[in-house]
């Protein structure tokens, strides 16, 4: 049929994606389309594996739109120094920080980014921040971010970044664990169990205990089907 790309001919898929990164290239330089960039940042990425000509578009894209995810993935290429930029902590920190408050499909990561590299304390010059972690953590987590609920229940059960409570780890935990964290469902497991912030109660800590088993049995399951 016209117009349907024969997937088994080698020069037929090669034509196709060639156009393909035509067609983003003029929708992010021409039409100067924020997405039209993400498109071309992630087709010279997944495609072909350029990944100095993705970090000057994520710049780009960064820089000139403020696009979320393209600063999201510039972040993270400066933690490595992926695709020739500076391997440098505090420029990641600054494009998560961009991320987290552009919003969009990375926003999420992006907040919790900001948190863990702002607890770290390498990203800035005043050190670790435990009250900026807090912050952007809290943020993470109300957008339903579940790594970020258990961060923020861990802060809370250590004591030792910011005051110790048991009441809001157990909060954090409940909730990572809603999301699907599967250490967030032990540890809410096992205050309850120990009446550590809340009153004990047993039938609440076996439930949790065993909704932790179950996400615990998904996870091995996902990676039994990935290894086949």
């Amino acid at each position: 049929m016209a117009g349907l790309i024969n997937f088994e001919d080698e020069k037929e898929v090669k034509q196709f994606l060639d156009n393909l990164g035509v067609e983003y290239t003029y929708q992010c330089y021409r039409e100067k389309d924020p997405e039209g960039c993400q498109r071309l940042a992630d087709y010279l990425e997944g495609v072909k594996k350029n990944y100095e000509s993705t970090a000057q578009v994520l710049k780009h894209n960064c820089e000139t739109h403020g696009h979320g995810e393209s600063c999201y993935k510039l972040g993270a290429y400066h933690v490595t120094g992926k695709g020739g930029v500076a391997e440098c902590l505090k420029t990641a920190y600054s494009c998560f920080l961009r991320s987290c408050d552009a919003g969009g499909k990375k926003s999420l990561d992006g907040c919790h980014n900001v948190g863990l590299l702002a607890l770290d304390g390498r990203a800035t010059d005043a050190g670790p921040d435990p009250q900026q972690a807090h912050r952007y953590y809290d943020k993470a987590c109300a957008g339903g971010f579940a790594p970020a609920c258990f961060n923020l229940s861990a802060l809370f059960i250590q004591g030792s970044s910011l005051e110790k409570d048991m009441g809001l780890a157990l909060r954090y935990a409940s909730r990572a664990c809603e999301l699907g964290h599967v250490w967030g469902c032990a540890n809410a497991s096992r205050m309850y169990k120990l009446g550590d912030g809340t009153e004990k109660d047993e039938k609440r800590a076996e439930e949790l205990k065993e909704r932790a088993r179950e996400l615990h049995g998904q996870e091995k399951e996902r990676q039994l089907r990935f290894g086949e």
